[in-house]
């Protein structure tokens, strides 16, 4: 009786580990949150949005990568962005830009995302170029 209890203790916490995302640790920010880290010059700025919503309107000083497209994400994160400088990214509302910071961070990058997206970040009031 002993050994099927730990047995099934053991099987529950493996199960819940193994559910747990994978990639490296983010922080995900509120709009002035991240207003002030982007404030630090060395912080790369990057949008994880598609291009059509990118022109539409971007946070000032954002690189345009769409994560969607895998393969073109991978290359210019590896080639574009500096690992020894923190990257600031941000989707449309949050689900996109988190996929991405799991992926930088996975790769030894010190991420902020942030959690309310570009619509957060307008409905805020702050700064947008098209």
């Amino acid at each position: 009786m002993y050994k099927m209890w730990f047995t099934s203790i053991c099987l529950f916490i493996a199960l819940l580990f193994s559910c747990q995302p994978k990639g490296g640790n983010f922080e995900t920010v509120s709009v002035d949150e991240f207003a002030e880290v982007i404030s630090d010059p060395t912080v790369q700025r990057l949008d994880v949005r598609t291009v059509a919503e990118y022109s539409g309107g971007h946070i000032p000083g954002s690189l345009n990568v769409n994560v969607l497209d895998d393969e073109h994400f991978a290359q210019v994160s590896d080639s574009a962005l500096d690992k020894s400088r923190p990257v600031a990214l941000y989707c449309r509302s949050g689900k996109r830009s988190k996929k991405a910071a799991q992926i930088l961070s996975g790769k030894g990058f010190k991420v902020y995302e942030l959690g309310t997206g570009f619509n957060g970040w307008k409905e805020a009031g702050q700064a947008v170029e098209k």
